[in-house]
């Protein structure tokens, strides 16, 4: 009987630990979907905030930094509402530059460059300082060429080089005119009447254009003879405004070209301005005849002429008068070429 018992009670056991081992086992993959179910649920939320923070900026400040740009203005064109001449004068608004006479490739036997310098103070170049206002705005030539550029009447060429291989925008010839915008900060009066709290603001400080910057002017022509008419000559090919830089203590320091603009392209435009005459101001002759005709003072600056190098005649000659007497000479060497081929 007890051994029954005993058997019994045995069974018993058995089957609940049998029983306890099952519900165990049971159990265990429901707490691992769970913890697996709450792994996911953690990452989910963890790349939804992630993904919330890279697409929701900081809230530090909307409003965005104004950058100023470089401007510079030029005199307001305005346009006289009477005559104001004595006569009636059409033929400004008619005159059309007479074409240049063709050479053939094979009968330009002669060929060199020239690069001169245009100084305006010298008493034959005051016509390029001419500060008067007409129908056509101020006569200073610097005004001319900004007028024609901010029209679109002609394309500026970057002074990177003198071959008109890139062209430039206003902003670019701003910059170089009259250089970028600075910010500098200033007591701020309206928020601090007296200044006792030391309060300061931004203040833009946009530089003027001065025309009178502008005291020199680049010139970039090619000597031509042409054996067929047996002539020589002369074709200006481009022109460069050169401004001055000067230093803190306002000394002179250098001169740099602002940029190019393609004569030929400026040829028509030239032809509707006239340039300054102070012996008779009824005889005045257009800019583009000015040119044409060579009435303007220079110096040699650079040539093609014995210049391997192709460098400027104050890289390798540094006294001026040396320079001025070296200019010389290569007008000397192209008049002597021409007279050279007369036989008497």
């Amino acid at each position: 009987m007890k051994n029954r018992i005993i058997q019994l009670c045995l069974v018993v056991a058995a089957m609940g630990l049998f029983a306890s081992t099952a519900e165990a086992q049971s159990r265990k993959p429901r707490a691992a979907k769970k913890r697996t179910a709450a792994k996911k649920t953690s990452t989910n939320k963890s790349k939804t905030g992630n993904a919330d923070a890279l697409t929701q900026a900081p809230a530090q400040d909307t409003i965005p930094a104004v950058v100023p740009e470089a401007t510079f203005e030029l005199p307001a064109v305005k346009k006289s509402l009477r005559n104001d001449n004595a006569i009636e004068r059409n033929l400004v608004k008619e005159r059309i530059p007479l074409p240049y006479e063709h050479i053939r490739e094979d009968d330009a036997v002669y060929r060199q460059r020239l690069w001169r310098e245009i100084d305006v103070h010298e008493k034959m170049n005051l016509p390029f300082v001419y500060k008067a206002d007409d129908d056509n705005g101020n006569q200073r030539f610097v005004n001319v060429l900004l007028t024609a550029i901010k029209n679109g009447e002609v394309t500026a060429f970057s002074a990177i080089d003198d071959r008109f291989t890139t062209p430039i925008t206003l902003k670019e010839i701003s910059e170089a005119l009259v250089g970028k915008p600075t910010v500098i900060q200033i007591p701020d009066w309206v928020q601090d009447p007296d200044g006792s709290k030391g309060l300061m603001r931004d203040s833009t400080v946009n530089p003027e254009f001065n025309p009178e910057d502008i005291e020199k002017y680049w010139i970039k022509e090619e000597v031509v003879f042409d054996k067929e008419s047996s002539r020589l000559h002369v074709r200006i090919l481009g022109i460069a405004p050169l401004k001055t830089i000067r230093n803190t203590d306002g000394s002179f320091r250098d001169v740099t070209p602002i940029f190019w603009v393609y004569y030929p392209d400026m040829r028509p435009l030239l032809a509707r301005y006239e340039a300054y005459n102070g012996k008779n101001f009824g005889a005045r002759m257009s800019w583009e005849e000015l040119f044409e005709s060579r009435m303007f003072a220079s110096r040699i600056i650079k040539s093609t002429i014995d210049n391997p190098g192709d460098a400027f005649i104050a890289n390798y000659i540094k006294d001026p008068i040396l320079r001025l007497l070296e200019g010389e000479n290569v007008k000397d060497k192209i008049f002597n070429y021409e007279q050279d081929l007369w036989s008497y």
